[in-house]
């Protein structure tokens, strides 16, 4: 049995899951400090200030491919990056301490489902960039509105505004990184009925709400707390719980 909890925050790119673990961490640091972040394999190439064995183990395609055949891994298309994660490392983990995982909705599933885990206590959160009644309300406009069309959209713009912020002029690539993370977004949304609850956030990664004052302002505020409640045992008010066949 578990001694410890997997905490797993998830969402699409760019829907503010990063802005918020390091407002809890700074705001919150009792509640951060004993979460132990889950590191998994990646075939990309390491990012400006990432370090191996810290933010990914770096490893060519054909390596992480290869830890398919072996039982204690799950390996994953994540919008195009081969990734993959050591259950059998996370058991150990959990064994002394709280387990956390923020990233992307593909291993959040796995992390919530792989029946290896089911002995676990869990709690997973998924930042999304629209509301159940936002939603609902698209859905009621009929054919004049393609939700999938639409969180692309949604999604682009943030991810082009973060992008921007990085880098001063966006190449190519930028873009068709861009492209691809958007276009991912809508099924990604598809997910979150199997996540305990629902964050809806319209302040992403690109907003300045995070951290261009003292403390969050707006929809990153409203999330920052909520998180932490939800950490604590708590329903805050705005959480939601989707249904299966929410998105169509």
């Amino acid at each position: 049995m578990s001694k410890g909890r997997l905490i797993v925050l998830a969402g699409p790119s760019c829907a503010g899951k990063s802005p918020l673990d390091k407002a809890m961490a700074r705001f919150y640091p009792e509640l951060r400090a004993p979460l132990q972040p889950i590191v998994l394999y990646n075939d990309r190439e390491p990012r400006p200030g990432e370090a191996d064995g810290v933010d990914y183990h770096f490893r060519d395609r054909a390596s992480i491919e290869a830890l398919g055949a072996e039982s204690g891994y799950v390996v994953m298309d994540v919008r195009g990056d081969m990734q993959a994660l050591d259950v059998a490392e996370l058991k150990g983990m959990l064994q002394t301490c709280d387990a956390f995982f923020e990233g992307n909705p593909f291993v959040g599933r796995e992390l919530l489902t792989d029946s290896r885990l089911d002995d676990v206590p869990k709690l997973g959160v998924f930042m999304a960039p629209v509301s159940r009644q936002e939603i609902l309300e698209l859905r009621e406009a009929g054919g004049s509105v393609s939700l999938p069309d639409l969180v692309t959209d949604i999604m682009r713009r943030k991810l082009l505004r973060r992008t921007r912020k990085q880098k001063s002029e966006l190449s190519l690539k930028d873009l068709e990184n861009i492209e691809t993370r958007a276009g991912s977004a809508y099924r990604e949304l598809k997910m979150a009925h199997l996540f305990d609850a629902v964050i809806p956030n319209h302040d992403g990664e690109d907003s300045e709400n995070w951290d261009a004052f003292y403390y969050p302002l707006g929809d990153a505020r409203r999330s920052l707390l909520a998180f932490v409640a939800l950490l604590r045992g708590e329903w805050p008010e705005g959480a939601e719980k989707w249904e299966q066949d929410l998105l169509p």
